[in-house]
C-alpha cells in the first residue's frame, strides 16, 4: 500500500485534535487511515478539489425502501431492481435504498447489524447488482443503534470495547436545554453488570445513542463506511448527524465536534480512490441546515428541508409569496456543493425547517388541510415543556387533493406542479417512490403498526402494481408517465445543471418563477409555475425574453414570442421557456 500523503495526515491530525484533544494524535491518525483503508485499499496521493463535475443535469434520485415492492415469492431487492430497470432506467441516475440492514424498529433505523443485509430483502450481491446500473446511496445510521443489537447487549454485559460505546447521563443532570425531535423521555434506565445506568435515547428507547467521545466508536463507523464503499455505494447519507455529539447542559445539537467529525469524513471521501458523495440529513431550521456545507469542507450535499413545507403551503394557499421570499434569500451552493431538492421522503413533511419562514396561522391552516385529506400530525417536546408540530404524516399525492378551501378536481395537476418546481430548482432532484407512483395514504398500515409514518410507507404488491401500470388510465400509470416525461426533458437541459445560475423572478404572487442559465451561458430557461387554481397571464416583457431569439416552452412545445401576446397559464400549469430547446 502506498504511504499516505503528508497532506492527508496533517488534515486528519488537525481535525482529531479538535475532537479528541487529549488523545495521541499520531496514533489515532494511523488508526483512522487503517480503518478506512484496510489492507488491499489505499488513498489518493492528492485530495479531489471541489468542482461541479460530481453531478450533471442527468442526475435525479429515487428514494425507496428495499421492500417498497414485494410479491411474497422473490427477494424484494430483486423486484426493486426489476422495477428500476424497466421503468426508471434512463430517467433517474441514482437510488437511495433506505436502511437495508437487520433492525428492530423505525422501519430500519434501529439497526442490529451494520455489516449484514436484511435477509428478508436479499444480500450484498443484490445491492451490488443495483449499483451496477444506478448510483446507490446508503444510510450510515451513526447516531444510535438498536437496543437489541449485539453492541448494546455487550454493553450491558460490560464487554469491551462496547462497555464504552453508549452515552450515559444522570436524571440529575441539567437536560432542559437539549433539543428534542420526539416526545418520548430522553433517558432510559437499564440494568447492566455494573449496576443501573441511564442511557441517552434521542429518538426512541429502542434507539440508544452512541458515545462518539470514545474514538473507537468513530473508527468502527469508518470501517462500516468502507464496507459500504467496497459494495458499490457511492453516496453516503449521514442519518440524524446533527445529534451526534452530546453534553449535558447544552442543546446537544450541531456541536462543534459534530461538524469536525463530518469534516473528517469529508477528508476521507476527498482522498478516496472511489468518487464518494457525502450527504447530511439534518431536519432542522434552514440556517442550521445550511451550516453542514461548512466552508466547502463538510457535506457535498444537504437536503433542502425547507422546500417541502413551503411548496405544500404554496399549492394549498394558491400563493407563492412565502416560497418566493425564502428562495430569493437562499445562497447558491458553493463550488463542489449541491442541494438535494425533494417534496416527499420516507418520513413526514418536516415542520421545523419553516420555523421563522411561515406565520403560525399559515402553519395551522396547513395542518387543518392535511388532516382533512386523511393525514396525521406528529409532535415534538419543546424546551421547558409543551409540544409543537414536528412533521405532517401524509403521502404527497394525497396532500395535493385540494387547497385550504377543500378538495377539488385538480389533484394531478397540482401534484405535477409541485414536482416540476423541484425539477427546476438549483440542485439535484429526488423523488420518493410513492410520489413517482401517486400512492394514496396507507391507513391500514397505520392501524396495523400504530406508527403514523406508516401512512407514507406502503408496500406495493408487484403484480398489482404492474397491472396498474399497464392500465393507462390508472393513477399510477398517469403519474409515472408524466413524471418520466418531465424528468427526461430536464435531463437534456444544460441550464438545469445542479450548479447552473439561478435568479428568482418577481412576478404575480400566484406564479413561482426562476431564471436558470447554463454554466457556459448558452442556454437560458425561464421556469414558471402557476401554484393557483386560477388562470394567470404573463406579459413576455416581464420575464425579459431577449429579442432575436427563438423561445419555446419545453413542456408544451409552444413557441413563445418576446413581442407576442400575454402568456396564459392554466391552473397549476408549468412552463419551461428556453432559447435552446
Amino acid at each position: 500500500m502506498p504511504e499516505p500523503s503528508q497532506n492527508l495526515r496533517m488534515k486528519l491530525a488537525d481535525l482529531i485534535g479538535r475532537v479528541y484533544p487529549e488523545t495521541d494524535r499520531d496514533l489515532l491518525v494511523n488508526n483512522v487511515i487503517e480503518a478506512f483503508w484496510p489492507e488491499g485499499s489505499h488513498p489518493r496521493r492528492r485530495a479531489r478539489t471541489p468542482s461541479n463535475r460530481l453531478w450533471s443535469p442527468h442526475d435525479a434520485m429515487v428514494i425507496t425502501y428495499g421492500n417498497s415492492i414485494q410479491d411474497g415469492q422473490h427477494k424484494p431487492l430483486d423486484l426493486l431492481h426489476d422495477f428500476l430497470h424497466h421503468y426508471l432506467r434512463g430517467t433517474v441516475s441514482s437510488v437511495h435504498i433506505l436502511p437495508f440492514f437487520p433492525f428492530t424498529s423505525d422501519d430500519g433505523f434501529a439497526v442490529t447489524d451494520y455489516r449484514a443485509v436484511n435477509s428478508n430483502l436479499g444480500d450484498w450481491a443484490d445491492i451490488n447488482r443495483i449499483a451496477g446500473d444506478f448510483t446507490v446511496m446508503s444510510d450510515l445510521v451513526l447516531n444510535h443503534v438498536s437496543s437489541q443489537s449485539a453492541w448494546f447487549n455487550a454493553y450491558r454485559q460490560g464487554q469491551p470495547p462496547y462497555d464504552r460505546f453508549f452515552f450515559e447521563a444522570s436524571p440529575e443532570d441539567d437536560l432542559s436545554p437539549v433539543v428534542r425531535p420526539r416526545t418520548s423521555p430522553l433517558l432510559r434506565e437499564v440494568e447492566t453488570v455494573n449496576g443501573v445506568r441511564h442511557v441517552w435515547c434521542t429518538f426512541s428507547h429502542d434507539q440508544v445513542d452512541l458515545d462518539f467521545r470514545n474514538p473507537e466508536v468513530l473508527l468502527e463507523f469508518l470501517r462500516i463506511m468502507r464496507l459500504h464503499v467496497d459494495n458499490g455505494i457511492r453516496i453516503v447519507r449521514l442519518d440524524a448527524v446533527a445529534f451526534l455529539w452530546k453534553e449535558a447542559g447544552t442543546p446537544s445539537i450541531h456541536m462543534p465536534q459534530t461538524h469536525a467529525i463530518v469534516q473528517l469524513m469529508r477528508v476521507l471521501c476527498d482522498f478516496a480512490v472511489e468518487p464518494i458523495i457525502l450527504l447530511t440529513e439534518t431536519n432542522v431550521p434552514n440556517v442550521e441546515n445550511l451550516s453542514y456545507f461548512g466552508n466547502r469542507n463538510e457535506a457535498h450535499a444537504v437536503y433542502n428541508f425547507s422546500l417541502p413545507p413551503l411548496i405544500l403551503h404554496a399549492l394549498m394557499s394558491g400563493t407563492a409569496q412565502y416560497l418566493h421570499r425564502w428562495q430569493a434569500t437562499m445562497p447558491p451552493a458553493q463550488l463542489g456543493c449541491a442541494y438535494l431538492n425533494f417534496t416527499a421522503s420516507h418520513d413526514g413533511i418536516g415542520m421545523r425547517p419553516v420555523e421563522g419562514l411561515l406565520p403560525e396561522e399559515e402553519i395551522g391552516q396547513i395542518i387543518g388541510a392535511v388532516r382533512s385529506f386523511g393525514g396525521e400530525v406528529s409532535m415534538r417536546t419543546l424546551n421547558g415543556g409543551g409540544e409543537a408540530p414536528y412533521e405532517l404524516n401524509i403521502t404527497w399525492f394525497d396532500a395535493m387533493k385540494g387547497t385550504f378551501a377543500g378538495e377539488d378536481a385538480h389533484q394531478l395537476e397540482r401534484f405535477l406542479c409541485s414536482q416540476t418546481i423541484v425539477m427546476a430548482l438549483e440542485g439535484i432532484p429526488a423523488f420518493y417512490i410513492h410520489s413517482m407512483l401517486g400512492t394514496p395514504n396507507d391507513h391500514a398500515g397505520v392501524e396495523k403498526t400504530g406508527v403514523k409514518r406508516a401512512i407514507n410507507r406502503h408496500r406495493w404488491d408487484y403484480p398489482t402494481l404492474l397491472a396498474r401500470l399497464e392500465d393507462p388510465d390508472s393513477t399510477q400509470a398517469q403519474v409515472l408517465r408524466h413524471m418520466r416525461r418531465r424528468i427526461e426533458i430536464r435531463r437534456q437541459q444544460p441550464a438545469f445543471h445542479p450548479n447552473a445560475t439561478q435568479f428568482t423572478l418577481h412576478l404575480d404572487h400566484r406564479l413561482f418563477g426562476l431564471w436558470r442559465q447554463s454554466l457556459d451561458r448558452d442556454q437560458s430557461i425561464f421556469a414558471l409555475h402557476n401554484v393557483s387554481c386560477e388562470e394567470v397571464f404573463v406579459p413576455p416583457i416581464s420575464i425579459n425574453l431577449i429579442g432575436g431569439e427563438d423561445w419555446v416552452d419545453l413542456l408544451s412545445g409552444e413557441t413563445i414570442s418576446p413581442t407576442g401576446p400575454e402568456i396564459p397559464f392554466a391552473p397549476y400549469q408549468c412552463r419551461w421557456i428556453t432559447n435552446r430547446g
